[in-house]
């Protein structure tokens, strides 16, 4: 993977799973507030796939830009 927002995106994803994660045991366990660990890891999750969804738009773009331009050399 050399797209930096297909990077960015994994990794927000991974970590906003995470977080939801710690914020269910945290809820199972009673040991601390759980609210602030849910809130953030549904944002970088949701983050995460918008970052995803984005480079997949910017990669076929990109296939049909450079599709357009052999198409007008070929001419």
């Amino acid at each position: 993977m050399q797209n930096k927002y297909m990077k960015r995106g994994l990794a927000l994803f991974a970590a906003g799973v995470a977080l939801i994660l710690l914020g269910y045991y945290l809820k199972d366990t009673e040991l601390m507030k759980y609210g602030w660990a849910m809130i953030i890891g549904y944002l970088a999750f949701g983050v995460g796939v918008l970052y995803i969804v984005y480079s997949l738009m910017r990669k076929i773009e990109r296939r049909s830009l450079l599709n357009d331009r052999a198409e007008e050399a070929g001419k």
